[in-house]
């Protein structure tokens, strides 16, 4: 079979489509891997998802290396010999962080290479406890990114108003953002602005905007998790499973307003890169919908679908292909209306969920800290 990333997905050779995630990619949707641990290097699992799925990015986050490092002993051997030179727990994850994803950063170069910087990414993130905290997310960002020193990186910087600052001016300094936890068009708008400030910035101090990159990750299922218990406690049952692909119609439209408008189409001519949108949050959490609900509703060019395992997998046995996105635009319009009149605020719940999302983060990584931890002074005591 082929290589996906042998392949220039803006120059495609003729060939058959073999499965429904190859499928997807022809379309102009890129499905990236929502995991990374060090396993699935050892094992040979990250080369296969690359030529025989299809995957053409790959995302982390706190969770993830939680229970990568806590569940397995895939990490013992560096754990111990940082532990012997007296690293501390945050610092070893530091070790840990850098050398799984550059890993990752170097299996998809050619993927990164072939795409012109459209895909082959991997997507690190800043300490969730500085999602409020500007600052310390533009230091911690800059040196992640040099200690990296891959061009196909993105830094997930959670899309708070107040890390608004931050995006522009990692923007401005040439740093990839993978802006994270969004979920409103709200919330959306303001990151897609401070991402074009971001290179109004840039070029202003007459700096290159080739190879600046940004992703806009908007979260889905969560949306309809927390809506359809309001829903079926209203009597309306027949609105369950609609509110997250809806709320997600609006932003993708919004998208194309931004990103295809006047605005940008100036600064294209500087080189500038559009900030595609990118569906999180993505397996089903509710059995009665299909496996690959928010997949197959919201397929459209210019997206990326960042797939847990099993939906990966789901969709890649069953999943249906064609272009959804822009479908039922008006009927996206009425749903959220007659949510509003059933006194349901979708901004105010996705506000509460993007807080809720930081707030897991930030225990994930306390978890994460922890278990390191227990295994350095294991590790410490076995050796007197």
């Amino acid at each position: 079979m082929p290589k996906m990333q042998d392949k220039d997905r803006r120059n495609l050779e003729s060939r058959p489509l073999t499965h429904p995630l190859k499928q997807l990619y022809e379309l102009g949707q890129s499905p990236w891997y929502d995991n990374i641990e060090r396993r699935l290097f050892k094992t040979g699992e990250f080369t296969e998802l690359i030529d025989k799925y299809g995957i053409v990015g790959v995302t982390s986050n706190p969770t993830i290396f939680d229970k990568a490092i806590s569940k397995s002993t895939d990490y013992d051997e560096q754990i111990k010999r940082l532990a012997g030179s007296n690293m501390d727990a945050y610092a070893i994850y530091d070790e840990i962080a850098i050398e799984d994803i550059g890993r990752a950063a170097d299996m998809l170069k050619t993927i990164y290479e072939k795409t012109r910087g459209e895909d082959g990414y991997v997507s690190i993130e800043v300490l969730p406890q500085y999602a409020n905290d500007p600052e310390n997310t533009v230091k911690y960002a800059k040196r992640i990114f040099e200690r990296i020193n891959r061009k196909n990186i993105l830094i997930k910087v959670p899309g708070t108003k107040a890390a608004l600052g931050a995006i522009t001016e990692l923007i401005a300094e040439g740093i990839n953002v993978n802006v994270t936890l969004l979920f409103s068009l709200t919330q959306y708008e303001t990151i897609a602005k401070a991402y074009m400030d971001g290179l109004k910035k840039r070029l202003a101090s007459g700096k290159s905007l080739d190879n600046v990159r940004s992703v806009a990750s908007v979260f889905i299922s969560r949306i309809d998790t927390s809506i359809d218990d309001l829903l079926e406690s209203r009597g309306m049952g027949h609105l369950k499973g609609k509110a997250a692909v809806a709320n997600s119609k609006l932003i993708y439209r919004r998208f194309k307003e931004i990103f295809f408008g006047p605005e940008l189409s100036k600064l294209k001519k500087s080189g500038a890169a559009i900030q595609r949108v990118l569906w999180a949050s993505t397996s089903t959490k509710n059995p009665s919908y299909r496996d690959v609900k928010y997949v197959e509703e919201l397929i459209g060019p210019h997206s990326i679908n960042t797939l847990p395992h099993p939906t990966a997998l789901a969709f890649y046995n069953h999943g249906i292909v064609k272009s959804t996105v822009e479908e039922g635009f008006d009927e996206a319009k009425n749903i959220l209306k007659e949510l509003k009149s059933l006194g349901i605020d979708i901004d105010k719940i996705c506000d509460e969920l993007q807080g809720a999302g930081i707030k897991a983060f930030i225990d994930s990584f306390n978890s994460l800290i922890a278990s390191i931890e227990r295994k350095r002074k294991d590790m410490l005591l076995s050796k007197k």
